[in-house]
């Protein structure tokens, strides 16, 4: 961590839509972070399909990626589901960002939020999600869970999370995000 008061997160969406609910989300994140807490929103389109052939050396936007995700000290994920899992815009990033030298999840605190039009969230998606994130040796933040379902009623017309309970779990969710980086950090 950057100093005992001081914490930066990158935040990114595992939607590509421009008016995604998920990147909303992490939009409301930033108004929401606990104090000395900051969000760097990074956005996965630049990234190209990972491919092996082409990791070395690392593409620049490649590059880029694992640099940020190397000096945040957490990072904070917004997914949707598709079909029952993660966007394959969010398992690219992942896959990126596990390949050697010095791979930028490994140890990383994330926490992991999601919203969808459908009535149970993004939990299935989520559930994914963890799985792969623990095969690659990041450190994912178990509760709380920010799940927000029927996004179309919880944001407004503008993309501003409206909620009041979701924007309570989010606020939540920040908190422990910083206790758990904060644990890891001294581990």
């Amino acid at each position: 961590m950057t100093t005992s008061s001081s914490l930066h997160v990158l935040g990114i969406s595992g939607s590509l839509r421009k008016a995604s609910y998920n990147t909303a989300l992490l939009q409301a994140a930033a108004e929401l972070m606990p104090p000395g807490m900051t969000l760097e929103v990074f956005d996965l389109a630049p990234l190209p399909l990972f491919n092996q052939d082409t990791e070395k050396p690392f593409p620049e936007a490649v590059v880029e990626f694992r640099t940020r995700l190397a000096q945040a000290d957490a990072l904070l994920i917004a997914t949707p589901e598709y079909n029952s899992s993660l966007s394959g815009a969010l398992k690219n990033a992942i896959d990126w960002a596990s390949r050697p030298p010095k791979p930028p999840l490994n140890g990383k605190p994330v926490a992991i939020m999601g919203a969808s039009t459908g009535n149970f969230g993004t939990v299935r998606g989520q559930l994914h999600l963890r799985q792969v994130l623990t095969h690659v040796g990041a450190l994912p933040l178990g509760k709380p869970e920010v799940l927000v379902a029927r996004a179309e009623q919880a944001f407004d017309a503008e993309g501003r999370l409206v909620e009041a309970a979701a924007r309570g779990f989010l606020q939540d969710l920040l908190a422990a995000l910083a206790r758990w980086t904060q644990r890891m950090s001294q581990a």
